[in-house]
């Protein structure tokens, strides 16, 4: 398997031991401020962080792994993991969500009074607290699906504090304690919404299709206009993780030719791929008129 080496985005752990040190501070104020004060909303919201400091530990724990060296016995090591816990932290998401729509919608008909300065108060730590863990994964996450996830529990758990936030304020100047069922099915939906999204983005991953960037119909037609080049076939294109794009296929050459003149034939496909396709590990059989299904896709 050939590799074209490419600079990668050094993803930094630390970032993730201080936003999980951060989350464990602001879960603990909001379950004992939620009990005070009777607030679902402001329970909910430390439920959801209670599920972020989850997700990231977990997030840690498989980035860790996906450094991890390959082995005999791991031949690609462990840089799944981070696909993984994605996917993990994706389904939390989507069902943190769905027990707080269940909390919320029996409270609205049961509305209680609550504390709304107690409220207000720990919204407001928790837009700072989870706005600084933003800002520490925000460029990992542009590089990695892992990081994403986390990045992703942090955000709308940021976002969900503004929503306990305004409805702290509505039940304080208006008394509109049903407000706080109201948020609470607001920041479940958010919750769902990017969680389905993340969670299909894995799963595609994990199921190694072919990336939505990708036509394998596009890569058949460059590597066919490179000299030498009978028909590209047996075609597989997926992701090991974000960093590493795999391409394997079997490559029919036009013509009886030695090793060393695949070799450079081989280079030039390599640096379509690499340059069109940015796909970077490359697993080439040559062939010459041998007798086998030519077809794009085949089913081994």
């Amino acid at each position: 398997m050939s590799e074209v080496h490419i600079h990668k985005h050094e993803v930094k752990g630390k970032n993730l031991v201080l936003s999980i040190l951060l989350n464990v501070i602001i879960t603990i104020a909001q379950i004992v401020g939620g009990i005070v004060s009777g607030s679902l909303a402001l329970i909910s919201d430390a439920l959801h962080n209670f599920s972020d400091v989850l997700s990231l530990v977990f997030s840690l724990v498989a980035h860790k792994l996906s450094r991890k060296k390959a082995s005999i016995e791991n031949t690609f090591g462990y840089k799944r993991a981070e696909l993984i816990a994605a996917f993990v932290n994706a389904s939390t998401l989507v069902i943190v969500a769905c027990i707080l729509i269940y909390g919320a919608v029996e409270r609205f008909f049961n509305p209680h009074p609550i504390e709304s300065n107690l409220v207000i108060w720990l919204a407001i730590l928790g837009i700072v607290v989870n706005g600084l863990s933003v800002l520490f994964l925000k460029k990992d996450a542009e590089h990695n699906i892992n990081m994403k996830s986390a990045y992703l529990h942090l955000l709308t758990d940021m976002l969900a504090s503004v929503a306990v936030l305004v409805g702290g304020l509505l039940m304080k100047y208006f008394g509109w304690f049903w407000v706080d069922s109201v948020m609470t099915i607001l920041i479940a939906i958010y919750l769902i919404i990017v969680g389905t999204k993340l969670l299909v983005t894995s799963t595609k991953m994990l199921m190694l299709f072919t990336p939505d960037t990708i036509n394998i119909k596009e890569i058949v037609r460059e590597v066919h206009k490179i000299k030498g080049v009978q028909k590209l076939h047996h075609i597989h294109v997926w992701h090991l993780n974000d960093e590493e794009l795999h391409l394997e296929a079997h490559l029919d050459c036009s013509e009886d030719i030695t090793m060393s003149e695949f070799n450079i034939l081989l280079d030039k496909v390599e640096q379509v791929l690499f340059k069109k396709f940015h796909i970077n590990h490359i697993n080439i059989q040559p062939e010459y008129k041998k007798v086998d299904p030519k077809d794009f896709i085949v089913q081994d």
